[in-house]
């Protein structure tokens, strides 16, 4: 583990969205909101995302793309980058987890772990 690793965090929180999601479709629609925080001393630029998204019937689709929400961002040391997405399963538990693919000015590439959340529709976690 490089020391880059433990200078991005990533705080996560999300939300069932009923009124897109149809249950009776088998469809359960979460949005997440992420904070990516820069604790190190030199920027770093977010290049790629990779996901893995599991839902409540254990079946696992992991996701691999370039930037987040269109963007690779640079965040300067003691900032925070924030956006929002959305993941659908087809059942109303799931939780994700995965990294972004990060690089600092130096070149050295790095991976920011992303830890582990639940996607959840209420009253449905026991």
């Amino acid at each position: 583990m490089s020391n880059n690793e433990a200078r991005i965090r990533v705080n996560v929180k999300s939300e069932f969205v009923p009124e897109q999601s149809d249950p009776g479709t088998e469809r359960y629609v979460f949005a997440y909101h992420i904070a990516i925080t820069n604790e190190g001393e030199e920027p770093a630029r977010l290049l790629t995302r990779h996901w893995v998204i599991t839902d409540g019937e254990a079946k696992v689709e992991e996701v691999r793309g370039d930037g987040v929400v269109g963007q690779q961002p640079s965040i300067a040391p003691g900032e925070t980058y924030e956006y929002s997405s959305g993941a659908i399963l087809k059942t109303p538990v799931g939780s994700m987890q995965g990294s972004y693919g990060m690089i600092d000015e130096h070149g050295e590439r790095f991976e920011a772990p992303i830890p582990v959340f639940r996607l959840a529709v209420p009253r449905m976690v026991h």
